[in-house]
């Protein structure tokens, strides 16, 4: 059956070589296309290609599959939240807690992580807008774990990065409610009470586990490589390499999760925040890393424009990797060729 590109699905399988209008060969007869290898055929113009006649009961099981595999990660989500929840406020009553709780919650939850591979849509997915401080947590250390293997990290390591983004925030059970929930602009001396959760953590995290290594993420995921970070405006060559991880996690997910004083803001504009801040601030290996096995992620997401149509993200743009190629409707939209228009929320 011929079909157009735009209406190809991951799992079509191509009856033909695909070529280009140059004669370029792109794809290869018998390939069972994915996201990426759509994205290819776009990027080269080719218009239609022919596949295999589809079985509705394939389509259905492919759709079935990928909502099992979130069904079979939200058990776990949940988990790790009731564990984040106990794990602050026994640290709140008492400076420390009970480290066998965040293994026994963090864990199955990473071990499940190793089946999803769609990061976007887990952000999508779990991303509430109660319960923020624990939301976080849980983020972040997800994030932190899947950048730790994006780098080769080995597993061990990734688990112990993604683990100490998960314990990063813990000293924000010292600070007061009434500071972190406020809804306008923090005082100075706010501020100031607020930038001690990092070394508040680095206690807590040391009298509870003698982990040095986590305890000194916790204290140094706010620092930044120009030195302007907080609480000691150590530069670059000071900052512990897991906590450099945790901090491309920690300010991807504050800026794309909802926050009483803040809306979340778009995922792909974050991302081209990050690129900015990954020359100077953030470690750039770090910031690239996460960025490149995000960026495939977003074909096939939905969104919804500022001009008030809705569409899909059907191919990365290779021009400017943060304003991708968008069908709504019959209509084609390159971002990247149109400033006026952007991405106002993406669903999935």
């Amino acid at each position: 059956m011929r079909v157009h590109v735009t209406d190809l699905r991951p799992g079509d399988h191509i009856q033909q070589d695909a070529f280009n209008s140059n004669g370029v060969h792109v794809l290869r007869k018998g390939t069972i296309l994915r996201m990426e290898d759509i994205s290819k055929l776009l990027q080269h113009g080719i218009d239609y290609i022919d596949i295999s006649p589809r079985q509705l009961a394939e389509s259905i099981e492919l759709l079935s599959d990928i909502s099992e595999s979130f069904r079979q990660v939200q058990p776990q989500f949940n988990l790790a939240f009731d564990g984040c929840r106990s794990m602050f406020e026994e640290a709140a009553m008492t400076g420390k807690f009970n480290e066998s709780v965040v293994d026994d919650t963090f864990h199955p939850l990473v071990d499940s992580l190793s089946e999803q591979k769609d990061v976007v849509s887990l952000l999508l997915l779990f991303n509430g807008k109660d319960d923020y401080t624990y939301r976080h947590s849980i983020q972040v250390g997800m994030l932190s774990y899947y950048i730790a293997e994006w780098m080769g990290y080995s597993e061990q390591e990734a688990y112990d990065i993604g683990k100490a983004g998960f314990l990063h925030d813990i000293g924000k059970c010292r600070i007061p409610r009434e500071i972190l929930d406020k809804p306008g602009k923090l005082t100075p001396d706010e501020y100031e009470q607020v930038k001690l959760h990092t070394i508040y953590g680095y206690e807590m995290i040391y009298e509870s586990t003698q982990d040095k290594i986590t305890a000194t993420v916790a204290l140094q995921h706010h620092e930044r490589g120009d030195g302007s970070g907080y609480p000691k405006a150590i530069g670059q060559d000071q900052i512990h390499p897991y906590a450099q991880i945790c901090a491309v996690a920690d300010v991807y997910s504050a800026m794309t999760t909802n926050r009483v004083y803040q809306s979340k803001q778009q995922l792909l504009t974050v991302l081209r925040e990050l690129y900015g801040l990954s020359f100077g601030k953030l470690n750039g290996k770090a910031t690239h890393a996460f960025i490149r096995q995000m960026l495939p992620y977003f074909i096939g997401k939905k969104v919804v424009l500022t001009t008030g149509e809705s569409g899909i993200i059907v191919a990365n743009n290779q021009s400017d990797y943060f304003r991708p190629l968008v069908q709504a409707g019959e209509r084609f939209i390159d971002l990247s060729k149109e400033p006026d228009t952007e991405i106002q929320e993406i669903l999935l």
